[in-house]
C-alpha cells in the first residue's frame, strides 16, 4: 500500500494557514499525495525518459522501454539492450547514452545511493548531477519522488511555472522576484506546494 510522506499532513496544515490559494487546492484535491517507488534506478531512468518531452510522450516511450526490459528495470537488463532496440522504443541517441552510463554507474557502484541519503539537498544535487545526463531538474525530481525530501522547489519546471501563473494570476513565466516571494511563503515544505501545483493543472498524479 502506498503511504504518504510522514510530513505531509503537518505540511498541509502549516501551508493552509500561510496561503489561502493553496488551501483551496488542498480541499479540491484532498485524496492524492506524493509517493515513493523506493527503487532509485527505476526513478532515475524514468526521469531521463521524461526529460524535455510532454508527460503523454514520456508515458508512451516508457511503456515501450519497460517492455524491452521485460518489465524489470534493472541495470543488467538496460545494458543488455542494443542501441537500435532502444531507438525503436522512441529514445534519442543522447538518452540511450545517458541510460547506459547510469546503468553502468549503478552496476559498478560508482553511484552510491547510501551515501546520497546522508547528504543535504544541495550536496545531493551536486552528487547526482555528476552522472552524465542528469541536470539540476532531474536531481530535484529524484530527491522529490524517490527520497521524498520535503523542501524541493524546481523553478525550471514548466508545469510548476504554468500552475503558479494560473493559480496566482501572475504573468507567465512568473518573474524571479515573484518566485522568490512564493518560495519564502512555502519554505520548509516546497515539495508539497510543488506537488499540489502540478495536481491543480493535471488530473493524473505526477510520478517519477
Amino acid at each position: 500500500m502506498k503511504r504518504q510522506p510522514v510530513y505531509w499532513k503537518k505540511a498541509k496544515k502549516i501551508l493552509s494557514k500561510r496561503d489561502p490559494v493553496l488551501k483551496k487546492i488542498f480541499n479540491k484535491f484532498n485524496k492524492g499525495f506524493l509517493t515513493s517507488r523506493g527503487d532509485p534506478f527505476f526513478s532515475i531512468c524514468r526521469t531521463i525518459v521524461g526529460q524535455q518531452i510532454s508527460t503523454k510522450a514520456a508515458d508512451s516511450i516508457w511503456l515501450k522501454f519497460e517492455k524491452k526490459c521485460k518489465n524489470k528495470i534493472i541495470p543488467k537488463n538496460v545494458l543488455k539492450l542494443s542501441s537500435a532496440s532502444l531507438r525503436n522504443a522512441g529514445l534519442s541517441r543522447q538518452k540511450i547514452s545517458y541510460l547506459k552510463n547510469i546503468a553502468k554507474s549503478f552496476k559498478n557502484k560508482s553511484f552510491n545511493i547510501k551515501d546520497l541519503k546522508k547528504m543535504d539537498d544541495s550536496t545531493a544535487i551536486t552528487y547526482i548531477t555528476k552522472l552524465k545526463g542528469l541536470g539540476i531538474w532531474s536531481a530535484q525530481m529524484f530527491l522529490m519522488f524517490n527520497l521524498n525530501r520535503p523542501d524541493i522547489f524546481p523553478t525550471k519546471d514548466i508545469g510548476l511555472l504554468r500552475a503558479i501563473s494560473k493559480n496566482y494570476k501572475t504573468p507567465y513565466p512568473p518573474s524571479d522576484r515573484y518566485l522568490n516571494k512564493i518560495s519564502k511563503r512555502h519554505l520548509g515544505y516546497r515539495t508539497v506546494f510543488t506537488w499540489y501545483m502540478w495536481r491543480s493543472i493535471d488530473p493524473v498524479d505526477v510520478e517519477y
